[in-house]
């Protein structure tokens, strides 16, 4: 019998990405998996030039800068059985009319829940040993501190509140147990023993704001998570309690957050703002008790090649008939980023 027909596939994301993406291997292996011209990446599902293509479209691969696919693309991609996302969330990227549609998507998302996890993990440590206020003194003064200013420093016994099991936070979890730490979480999906399963002690969020050194955000960006830490529950907060941000700004009050932070009552890791970037005169960009990152925590540099390798895999198990590892379901949508 003919071996069957490889998948056409075509790309649609920002080019920028591309070659970090697919580096010459990945690109060999997706070569010889599809039908596709590496040298075609769409940005814009209108433009006539893509027309063609995505009329004989059966699988799209897509990244950051992809447009959504919203009706119209669908209608003009009669072929398109699944869509393979290189990057996280693809919650902008699909709605109701591609679930109708029927096509499968899969995401990369548990490849970018890897390096956010080990951000998160070297902020934890890096907090428990007090090391970014230490840097501001010893900028200032050039001077060692005594044994009294570090008496309530380190990591032994340290209180981390998770908030959030999702990929992010099951990773994190994973990645805390060869420390000293006492891990609490907290997430309204998890039972008491899987939470035992995982290394922690499931408790309320306000409970777990309450006895926590060190809180972590992990949930999705969803309308039950929106504003969940206002003004109320960021004062459950210990003083000087550090908070780290890496999933949405949007689940944090930020005028409530800022005075808590102006103040100086609590210290925070803040990957993500709301709004993001924060405006130029924000006084967080300067208090000594915020350090703040660009949206780094995520998949940057050589670390885009895991997402595409993740790719690359399940474009091999849709050429060989075999179900998808990372595929995302419309019941998925209520609890994921």
């Amino acid at each position: 019998m003919p071996s069957p027909q490889p998948p056409r596939a075509v790309f649609a994301m920002d080019p920028v990405h591309l070659p970090l993406l697919f580096p010459p291997p990945l690109m060999t292996r997706l070569s010889q998996v599809a039908d596709l011209d590496p040298g075609l990446v769409v940005t814009d599902f209108t433009d006539p030039a893509a027309a063609d293509a995505l009329a004989a479209a059966e699988v799209l691969i897509t990244g950051w800068g992809c447009p959504a696919l919203d009706a119209d693309v669908l209608a003009s991609a009669p072929r398109l059985r699944a869509v393979l996302h290189a990057a996280g969330s693809v919650r902008s990227l699909v709605g109701e009319a591609l679930w109708k549609h029927g096509t499968a998507v899969s995401s990369a998302v548990t490849g970018n829940a890897l390096p956010v996890a080990e951000y998160t993990l070297a902020m934890i440590l890096l907090s428990g040993k007090d090391a970014f206020d230490h840097r501001e003194r010893f900028r200032a003064t050039h001077a060692y501190p005594s044994p009294a200013e570090t008496a309530a420093t380190g990591n032994v016994g340290r209180r981390v509140g998770v908030i959030g099991a999702s990929r992010v936070g099951r990773r994190l979890l994973e990645l805390l147990k060869p420390f000293d730490f006492t891990v609490l979480l907290h997430d309204p999906y998890v039972s008491a023993a899987e939470a035992t399963a995982l290394g922690a002690e499931l408790l309320s969020l306000e409970d777990l704001l309450r006895h926590s050194d060190i809180v972590t955000l992990h949930a999705p960006d969803i309308p039950e998570t929106y504003r969940m830490l206002d003004g109320a529950r960021l004062g459950l907060i210990r003083d000087g309690g550090v908070l780290i941000n890496t999933s949405r700004g949007a689940l944090i009050d930020p005028d409530a957050l800022t005075d808590e932070l102006v103040s100086g009552r609590l210290n925070a890791v803040l990957d993500v703002t709301e709004p993001e970037p924060l405006p130029a005169g924000s006084p967080l960009y300067r208090l000594p008790n915020v350090f703040l990152t660009p949206h780094i925590a995520g998949s940057l540099g050589n670390e885009l090649e895991r997402l595409g390798r993740i790719v690359v895999e399940e474009l091999e198990r849709l050429a060989a008939g075999a179900p998808l590892v990372h595929q995302v379901f419309h019941a998925d949508m209520v609890r994921v980023a």
